[in-house]
């Protein structure tokens, strides 16, 4: 039996088909049954007649995720998903599925993270997953076309790379070790082996933060390039994330806008990024004028709070004027929805006059938080580059600033609307002596890193890179709220489970 893929039924209009399956939903309609049917690759509406009478009662007693093959004619029906109907001549039952857990009523986040292996089925999230498989592969193509060499980097790894304070340590056959926090080190190997490399991987962080941006396990993707400075890695950067954006524009739209997205904002991810440097970053926190745009947004959020509150009290009344089932949970549900907006929108009201004090009053030094980040980045219709921080917020092999030694060569890319960094990076310190001297006044041990040394012995030259975080752009790129639905099974602090 040949299958053919919902997403390819407008290929095959007039055709007979069969699908294979599972069931969203089914509704009845006297000797008519409407069928919500998908199968990984998309959704499509199937309807069978009381005229098939074995196909018919097929249906009979079948619950929610029920699998199926099913057999009929492909119908143009500009009504349905995707402009097509299949009318069903045959169906067999393939597993009866009874009692599932996630029903079309809302469901609290908690119990959705506890199902998630079941949540995944969801039409918002095959999309979010659909848009990070895009993404992966625009990335890889992307470095593919630049002639960079993928290169796989160890998990294993004796040391720390960004802070010990956020290791996880395991015990390596009697031996420390620990989970990688990136491959950029091992990377820079191979850049002076073969000049362009990228790694891509897991990587993990012990930080005990359960903020909507944090995970503990996320995938990263690194190029790391001899013979770059900082400003070889703005260009690098912008044009990387430009492609990706456009792939997911391309390919991806009718997802973006199932999520609800606003496309016009991605369509403006266009080179050439705004940039400043860390100091014209802090300069703007302190301008009056930033200030004054703070109180204007945040008086403009409460009086939105107040419409919000009035359409919720205007609902509640409407629900003791309705008797009809489906209506009483329609009100409900737009209820619920415009609670959580509320909710989300009044913590955003109490915790704003503190965050706009922080802007007024942030010390230069000081490395930029989740609040400085939205604030800045919220400036810009396009990602922010910012350049230039205080060496002792950053990583040890990160290049000093010949021009201003209290600064390193790296850049963070920090994304509209308030997602904060995606991308971070730097020029790396290509001199023996100085990479030490920084090694040293950081405590650490040279001996374990004598390997990584070798590069500034052997052949040294400027080389640089960064590594964008693919959950955080996966999160940006699709408006979500919160990071934990960008990954297929989130590890978050506290939460292991599925």
């Amino acid at each position: 039996m040949t299958t053919t893929r919902i997403s390819s039924l407008p290929s095959h209009i007039g055709q007979t088909v069969t699908l294979r399956g599972w069931i969203r939903a089914i509704r009845s309609s006297g000797k008519i049954r409407f069928i919500e049917f998908r199968d990984g690759s998309g959704d499509c509406q199937c309807t069978v007649e009381a005229i098939h009478p074995e196909a018919f009662s097929a249906f009979e007693g079948l619950g929610q995720e029920s699998s199926l093959a099913l057999t009929g004619e492909v119908r143009e029906e500009p009504r349905s998903v995707g402009g097509v109907e299949v009318s069903i001549q045959a169906a067999e039952v393939l597993h009866i599925s009874e009692d599932y857990p996630i029903s079309r009523k809302e469901h609290g986040i908690d119990f959705l993270m506890q199902h998630r292996h079941l949540w995944l089925r969801s039409n918002r999230q095959n999309a979010i997953l659909r848009i990070r498989h895009r993404i992966i592969t625009a990335a890889r193509g992307f470095f593919d076309q630049d002639g960079f060499t993928l290169i796989d980097t160890p998990i294993f790894q004796p040391g720390a790379a960004e802070g010990a304070g956020t290791l996880f340590d395991v015990d390596y056959f009697g031996e420390p070790a620990y989970l990688a926090q990136t491959g950029q080190l091992y990377l820079e190997t191979a850049a002076m082996a073969m000049g362009k490399v990228y790694c891509f991987g897991p990587t993990f962080r012990a930080e005990k933060s359960k903020t909507r941006r944090h995970l503990t396990e996320f995938w990263m993707i690194e190029p790391e390039v001899a013979f770059a400075e900082l400003e070889d890695l703005e260009v690098l950067s912008e044009r990387f994330l430009s492609y990706i954006v456009q792939e997911v524009l391309t390919h991806n739209r009718d997802d973006l806008e199932s999520l609800g997205r606003d496309v016009s904002a991605l369509e403006a991810i266009q080179a050439p990024f705004p940039r400043v440097t860390y100091s014209e970053a802090v300069d703007l926190l302190h301008h009056p004028d930033l200030h004054a745009k703070l109180e204007a947004e945040l008086a403009a959020e409460q009086t939105r709070l107040q419409e919000l509150q009035k359409e919720i009290s205007n609902k509640e009344g409407q629900l003791a004027q309705v008797s009809k089932a489906w209506k009483v949970e329609k009100l409900n549900r737009e209820i619920r929805d415009l609670q959580e907006q509320a909710k989300e929108l009044d913590l955003w009201i109490q915790n704003q006059p503190a965050h706009i004090e922080d802007a007024k009053t942030f010390e230069w030094g000081s490395d930029f938080g989740g609040d400085e980040e939205t604030i800045l980045s919220k400036q810009f219709d396009r990602p922010l580059i910012v350049t230039e921080y205080p060496r002792e917020v950053k990583a040890f092999y990160m290049k000093r600033n010949p021009s201003d030694p209290r600064t390193v060569r790296n850049l963070d890319v920090l994304a509209p609307e308030g997602y904060g960094e995606i991308i971070g990076g730097s020029q790396r310190e290509d001199e023996l002596d100085v990479l030490m001297k920084r090694m040293e006044e950081e405590g650490m041990d040279p001996e374990p890193y004598q390997w990584y040394l070798d590069m500034r012995r052997y052949g040294s030259v400027p080389h640089g890179g960064f590594g964008l975080g693919i959950e955080r752009t996966v999160s940006w790129i699709c408006g979500l709220k919160h990071i934990r639905e960008t990954i297929p099974f989130p590890r978050l602090m506290g939460r292991m489970m599925p």
